[in-house]
């Protein structure tokens, strides 16, 4: 069975947003330097970084790969890394810095409506992630939507989406009306690796409903998801350590800053 290729209109449209994207965050980040403020290089970077991720993704350079491999890594780079990369740029914080005034108060709006923000809370969007990659491939939907370039199309618009929720949900960079503790963050992220581990065993195993990938294709895939999902599961997992540590040393800081303070005001002049 060979791997249900991306429509090129699909892959036109990511690659012409993708690019947009980056450029029009560079621009952004110009125009923030320019009036003096502080923006990371390295943000820059990763942004971009995940912009071209996102293209090799649905550009599949890795077309002479088995077939089922090469649509495993097609979903690594676009319901992973990519997500990964694009939410380390922090987009929604420099666009609250640099968006014209009308737009920057919708995205305040969307930033603390209750119905938008639900979305990226760390279990929902995990339910829709990892939940939406077991029903792809422990049903017959990978089967038929080989069949209709429509459903396959919606089928990788869900896996990116869904990645940049749960990205921009579990590494809680950008300002939201809530953001969740630091321990619900690291269960919901231990429980997310666990079922995407427990999926790739299971494809070693037996191929999604439907299908007919050869043994040796669908072990090299199942790896490749198996590996892949781990690595970027421990470049989150570090991610969320790292602002937990940087918190908990803002937070002693300001404690042993404070009866200083207070014996200091209390003291006559």
């Amino acid at each position: 069975m060979t791997s249900p290729a991306l429509p090129p209109p699909f892959t036109g449209a990511v690659t012409a947003a993708a690019v947009l994207g980056c450029l029009a965050y560079l621009a952004a980040t110009a125009s923030l330097r320019a009036r003096g403020d502080a923006w990371p290089y390295g943000r820059d970077a990763l942004f971009c970084a995940g912009g071209a991720v996102l293209v090799a993704g649905v550009a599949e350079p890795w077309g002479a790969a088995p077939p089922f491999t090469a649509h495993m890594l097609t979903h690594l780079c676009v319901g992973m890394v990519a997500p990964l990369l694009l939410v380390l740029g922090r987009p929604l914080t420099l666009a609250l810095r640099t968006a014209p005034v009308p737009v920057r108060r919708r995205l305040v709006y969307l930033s603390r409506a209750r119905w938008a923000t639900v979305w990226a809370l760390p279990p929902v969007a995990a339910l829709l992630d990892f939940g939406g990659l077991w029903l792809l491939y422990r049903t017959p939907l990978l089967s038929v939507s080989h069949h209709h370039p429509w459903l396959n199309t919606a089928v990788h618009v869900h896996i990116l989406l869904a990645g940049v929720l749960f990205s921009f949900g579990l590494l809680a960079l950008d300002p939201v009306r809530h953001r969740p503790g630091t321990g619900l963050r690291a269960g919901v992220l231990l429980a997310a690796g666990a079922a995407h581990a427990v999926l790739a065993k299971s494809l070693y195993a037996a191929g999604p409903p439907g299908t007919s990938f050869d043994a040796a294709d669908l072990h090299l895939a199942s790896q490749a998801m198996y590996y892949g999902g781990d690595a970027v599961e421990l470049a989150l997992a570090v991610v969320v350590a790292c602002r937990w540590y940087r918190a908990e040393g803002r937070a002693q800081r300001r404690e042993r800053r404070g009866p200083g303070r207070a014996a200091a005001a209390a003291t006559p002049r």
